[in-house]
């Protein structure tokens, strides 16, 4: 499986390599450009118009190089699902936003709906259809063999909505930086990546293959970005790493190697209830949080090595954890 699992990689960065200087030019053609907030960092405002939708790099990559490893590996079925079906709810929000001039793109309510579906049908696949159960390893307590896991009834499909739904859309938070969210979420998936190895899971070739499109892909998003993934690639990175987590008994994991998409959602949540308590005050000097360090003079860079540290040194604790 190792040797899948290299080739794997070595595919998904192979074609994210090849299609990025062949889209980045076409979405420039189609004037598929980002919008950048005038109330953001004024530093932000140089961006506006770089290509964005390059999320659909990333889906390619994956999508083919799994297909290759799809037999005989029915767990990856599901993941690939999850980073599909969710990609493609950030394609329709980006196309609505870029394609059809409306700024806030999907309504809340429609995307929250698309998300409900897609996250119902994994739950249904997970319980009916897969060997994993629903046991949630406990980290520090022994490892997958020796280990405890929580079980909760009845309450592992809400538990599992709110999971998902939560690292989704912490993912897409995360996105707000050049080569933030590609970065961190290739850190995870090197840490699901070597976990899959080491305790047989078999998932490794579809954790290989997102690691390799964002290393790919980083190469064109790293600052000063030629290309933003959009929703379209942070939903699916999102629905990638909940699925993988859940397809080894690890969701309480996402607490520790995913710790930078909480703190980026919890950022925005307390800031808006904040400052709807206090009559507009607010705790940060903007949401996500990665723009207060901004606005506190570090410079982007900065906060993409320091927040892709942290998830590489809580990747390394979770890895003690097992």
């Amino acid at each position: 499986m190792e040797t899948k699992m290299i080739i794997s990689v070595l595919v998904s960065f192979a074609i994210s390599v090849i299609l990025c200087p062949i889209v980045i030019p076409f979405l420039k053609k189609l004037k598929f450009g980002q919008y950048v907030r005038e109330e953001g960092p004024k530093e932000h405002l140089k961006k506006s118009g770089t290509p964005t939708m390059g999320g659909l790099i990333i889906l390619s990559s994956v999508v083919v190089t799994s297909l290759l490893f799809v037999t005989g590996h029915k767990k990856i079925i599901p993941i690939l699902f999850m980073t599909l079906g969710f990609g493609m709810i950030g394609f329709l929000d980006d196309y609505i936003k870029v394609v059809m001039k409306r700024s806030l793109g999907l309504k809340p309510w429609q995307k929250l709906v698309l998300q409900f579906i897609v996250t119902a049908v994994f739950a249904y696949y997970l319980i009916n259809y897969t060997d994993v159960g629903t046991g949630m390893l406990i980290p520090f307590t022994g490892g997958f063999e020796n280990g405890l896991y929580l079980h909760i009834g009845w309450l592992f499909v809400p538990m599992l909505f709110f999971v998902v739904l939560g690292t989704v859309n912490g993912a897409n938070f995360t996105d707000g930086l050049d080569g933030l969210a590609s970065g961190v979420t290739l850190i995870i998936a090197v840490f699901f990546t070597v976990i899959s190895i080491v305790n047989g899971s078999g998932i490794e070739t579809i954790t290989g293959a997102v690691a390799g499109s964002l290393l790919g892909f980083l190469l064109f998003n790293v600052y000063p970005a030629r290309v933003f993934m959009g929703d379209t690639g942070s939903l699916a990175l999102g629905g990638f790493v909940a699925s993988a987590a859940y397809m080894m008994n690890m969701p309480i994991f996402i607490l520790i190697v995913a710790f930078i998409y909480l703190v980026e959602v919890l950022s925005v949540i307390i800031q808006v209830g904040y400052f709807k308590i206090s009559g507009g005050k607010r705790i940060f000097k903007m949401a996500p949080i990665h723009h207060h360090f901004e606005l506190c003079g570090w410079s982007e860079t900065r906060v993409v090595t320091v927040f892709t540290a942290v998830t590489a040194i809580l990747c390394l604790v979770a890895y003690l954890a097992l």
